[in-house]
């Protein structure tokens, strides 16, 4: 089974609306046209479906054989393109628990619906993505339920001395389904190959996707930190598919800020470069419609064209000494910021229908006592006011951490130096002295964009004044500049 490039994803990242949607904040039927968009006019061969913090859509697989029924008769949906479903976590989402139990339903009958209209059998969904995984019990949960309770269940009597449900109700298919693990936090992330070496070796499988977040990571522990966290994650599991046999295969969850991943149309190549072993990305929401659409094809194109590669090995242990120090350091500066993010995080616009995630840090955004905004807002709240997260933390770093850093965080001067090019001196008139004593600022030599200066100049004086008219306002207008919102 061929095994995806490019997922599409629906984080709210984007500073324009595609051409397709209905309202400011996307949801329903627009977000079912940008499945059949991505497919389509960009080419990303996956869609992930997320089914939480929102109303869930039961019927997309209909919607999207039904709408578009040209394409997907000579592009058979779960083979040669693929919608994949992001389900709640029980254990981290107890509002939206059943939810899970609710969406692994719906697959059956989405299996039907594509059954009929391929006339043959065509499971259209084959894999679930479970967020914040931490244990290979969790992963097994979703397994088994969908296994022994919504396929097991058909064999069974409706009442004693009576018909099967299956006689009754037909055949549920697939039989089974793949659980991707989503790894978030740094705990549990460095833990992956352990986990999912228990969740394994029981079962009879060739291939696991492995699922590997960026943003959240980044937000919780600086961009550093998530950067050598994820590279540590993915030798590992190189380390245990060499064991096992299993072929695995890492998905990151890159954006376009230099925070999230910076995976941009024009960055291509410094991604791969970076992550060599990783066999799909995901293009997120301001990868596609921040940039001229034969842009962001010909960036697509690109990434299908290339191969996953061996990368060499990292020092871990020195990786974890330099993620101990610059995650302290960045964790104790953020409590200093928070409140001033906070205060221009509200005039984010969101882009998407979605209610709040809760749970650990990494979905509640907590730091000590501090609240904050969920990464996309905290993001763009501090590109707006011209800091660039991306040197939160950094000043722990000695001159000899940088030279190990930069051999093992390829990307590290080219990222740091396009996050400074939105950097805005004027910034410290309205920082904390904490944070302001924290920042390094000689990043050799970078280019300032002076258009979004002149933006966050505006805003940095707003603030100062608490004129709050306009805030959004310029805040959208910097994000136009820098093509993603957060």
């Amino acid at each position: 089974m061929k095994i995806p490039r490019i997922m599409s994803t629906q984080h709210p990242d984007n500073v324009q609306l595609p051409f397709f949607a209905e309202n400011q904040d996307m949801s329903g039927d627009d977000e079912i046209q940008e499945a059949y968009y991505a497919f389509t006019h960009i080419g990303c061969d996956e869609q992930m479906w997320d089914c939480e913090g929102k109303e869930v859509d039961a019927f997309v697989v209909r919607k999207l054989l039904t709408k578009y029924e040209h394409f997907f008769k000579h592009a058979r949906l779960g083979e040669d393109v693929r919608l994949t479903l992001r389900v709640p976590n029980p254990d981290v989402e107890k509002n939206e628990a059943k939810v899970l139990l609710e969406t692994l339903e719906s697959i059956p009958r989405s299996c039907d619906a594509a059954s009929l209209f391929y006339g043959c059998d065509a499971p259209p969904i084959h894999e679930v993505i479970l967020p914040m995984t931490m244990s290979a019990e969790s992963l097994n949960r979703v397994y088994h339920y969908y296994k022994d309770f919504v396929v097991g269940k058909q064999t069974k009597p409706f009442y004693q001395g009576d018909i099967s449900i299956a006689e009754w109700i037909g055949d549920f298919k697939p039989k089974e389904i793949n659980v991707i693990p989503l790894f978030e936090d740094r705990e549990h992330m460095l833990e992956a190959h352990t986990i999912m070496r228990s969740y394994l070796q029981d079962k009879d499988i060739e291939h696991q996707r492995v699922f590997i977040a960026r943003s959240d990571p980044a937000m919780n522990y600086g961009m550093v930190s998530a950067i050598l966290c994820n590279k540590i994650a993915l030798q590992r599991l190189q380390r245990l598919s060499r064991e096992t046999g299993v072929k695995i295969y890492p998905i990151l969850g890159a954006g376009s800020a230099p925070f999230r991943g910076h995976l941009a149309p024009d960055t291509i190549d410094s991604v791969l470069r970076e992550y060599p072993d990783v066999q799909t990305f995901t293009v997120q929401s301001a990868f596609k419609y921040d940039h001229p659409g034969s842009t962001v094809v010909a960036a697509i194109n690109k990434l299908k064209d290339s191969k996953t590669s061996i990368r060499v090995e990292i020092d871990e242990r020195r990786c974890l000494e330099i993620v101990d120090k610059v995650s302290a350091e960045y964790r104790r500066v953020v409590e200093h910021l928070a409140p001033l993010i906070n205060h221009v995080a509200a005039f984010v616009p969101r882009r998407r229908m979605r209610k709040l995630h809760v749970g650990l840090f990494g979905y509640a955004r907590n730091i000590g006592k501090t609240s904050l905004p969920r990464v996309i807002s905290f993001c763009a709240a501090c590109y707006s006011i011209g800091l660039p997260p991306e040197i939160l933390g950094l000043k722990c770093l000695s001159n000899q951490d940088l030279r190990c850093l930069e051999d093992m965080h390829v990307n590290f001067l080219f990222d740091i130096q396009a996050a400074m090019s939105f950097y805005n001196k004027e910034v410290l008139t309205i920082l904390p002295d904490e944070v302001k004593e924290s920042l390094r600022m000689d990043w050799g030599t970078y280019e300032v964009n002076e258009g979004h200066q002149v933006i966050t100049s505006r805003i940095i004086k707003a603030i100062k004044n608490k004129d709050n008219a306009s805030l959004q306002r310029d805040l959208i207008e910097a994000a136009h500049i820098r093509k993603f919102l957060g």
